[in-house]
């Protein structure tokens, strides 16, 4: 016996307008097929959840309903993925946004800035980040890098010895203000940075315990190098005393003492120690934000100079700037190449790729922190201080974003080699 067949002009017995199997609208589902696929929330939704009948359509008022549901869901998957999109770009360049976002805080509301540094803020804060570095410094690094150990050699004489000896040449150069360029001249003499050098070589798959070693020992020695090249590359041009014992005990007690202390506190407390080798990344970010405090107090201490500077000035120091860290990444990859041609040649510890990529990052970057205890501990004795750290900073998010740049390069490379290996 066949069915009845169904009347479909009676209301209650009308077929649906979706089909059965249509699924729930989720935001979240659409922006992640979206995301995996390659295709646009958009075009997702085209393909795949469309399917309606045209007398669906026909009807006005369940028509003007479903279609302003499906430009809620369309609207709601785009703002998904929009900030999806944003919240890695953010991970991804956590640094720079930090250092950026202080320097603006300050110049735009510089009250609360002022309040800050009257109080010495930076000295704590200098004081939490290496507090946090010694939390994050494990023991096994050591041990890997002792089959390295000329490449560290090289790269201690190139951060804290030679290097420095650019100083005397930015010095030469006649800005406005003169401030700029002692500042950079002063950021040169600096030690390897805490954590973009590392975290860029082991993004590229270079020595990270190669790098670790060379950015904790660098700086423990800039205890001693720093007030040296201080004393004798400036004073003789300033034609003032610089307090050289007490850069030294200052950066003893603000730089080596909490870095010690950190260190006792992970070697105690095991749990915490796996805690933090867990979440290198947060631990990362709230020492970024530490480091962002000490641009936006200067800036906010400096806004009235700031306010009076040409523009002109400016751009030639952050010109200045790249000039200088470009000229560090060729002269460190010119100096390892050429060791690496009489030291063994393709045998030599110079020209593994994991080494040489260490090397070239870690040797050329200079550390933003140090400058800053620097001249805070000179109080004014070489100029400005905020004028003197404004373009450090601007100098330390580019010398970032161009090893980026180069880090991006040698992992495309890496990537066409592969590919050309496997064909």
């Amino acid at each position: 016996m066949m069915p009845a067949a169904i009347n479909t002009t009676t209301p209650g017995c009308r077929p649906p307008l979706f089909p059965v199997c249509f699924p729930r609208h989720n935001p979240c589902f659409l922006a992640n097929t979206a995301l995996f696929s390659g295709l646009s929330p958009v075009s997702t939704l085209n393909i795949r959840t469309f399917p309606l009948p045209v007398r669906a359509i026909a009807n006005s008022n369940q028509g003007n309903s479903d279609g302003s549901n499906h430009k809620k869901v369309l609207k709601s998957a785009n703002v998904s993925t929009l900030a999806k999109a944003l919240f890695n770009f953010t991970l991804t360049n956590f640094l720079p946004i930090a250092l950026i976002s202080g320097v603006v805080l300050g110049f735009s509301n510089p009250t609360l800035g002022c309040l800050a540094h009257r109080y010495s803020l930076s000295k704590f804060s200098t004081c939490g980040i290496f507090f946090i570095s010694g939390l994050k410094l494990r023991g096994g690094e050591f041990r890997a890098v002792a089959e390295a150990w000329p490449a560290g050699i090289f790269g201690l004489v190139s951060i804290l010895l030679v290097s420095p000896l650019f100083s005397r040449l930015i010095l030469q150069v006649q800005l406005a203000p003169q401030e700029f360029v002692t500042g950079l001249a002063i950021f040169s003499c600096m030690p390897t940075t805490l954590s973009s050098g590392v975290a860029l070589t082991q993004l590229v798959g270079g020595n990270s315990a190669l790098a670790l070693a060379m950015t904790v020992i660098s700086n423990l020695l800039a205890i001693l190098t720093v007030p040296f090249w201080i004393s004798n590359v400036f004073a003789d041009g300033f034609g003032v005393s610089i307090p050289t014992g007490e850069l030294f005990w200052s950066l003893i007690f603000t730089l080596l003492v909490p870095l010690i202390l950190g260190k006792v506190v992970r070697n105690m407390l095991k749990g915490l120690a796996t805690y933090i080798d867990q979440n290198q990344r947060i631990f990362s970010m709230m020492s970024t934000v530490l480091l962002s405090l000490t641009p936006w107090m200067q800036v906010s201490k400096s806004r009235p100079l700031i306010l009076m500077l040409k523009p002109k000035g400016f751009i030639e120091a952050m010109g200045m700037g790249i000039l200088v860290h470009l000229t560090l990444l060729v002269f460190n990859a010119i100096a390892v190449k050429c060791i690496s041609a009489g030291f063994g040649g393709r045998e030599s510890i110079f020209s593994k790729k994991e080494n040489f990529r260490a090397l070239l990052i870690v040797c050329s970057q200079k550390a933003l922190l140090i400058v800053v205890a620097v001249v805070d501990q000179l109080s004014d004795v070489v100029g400005e201080s905020g004028l003197l750290v404004l373009p450090c900073v601007v100098a330390h998010i580019n010398q970032v974003i161009i090893d980026s740049v180069l880090v991006n390069f040698w992992l495309w490379k890496d990537l066409s080699y592969n590919k050309d290996f496997e064909a």
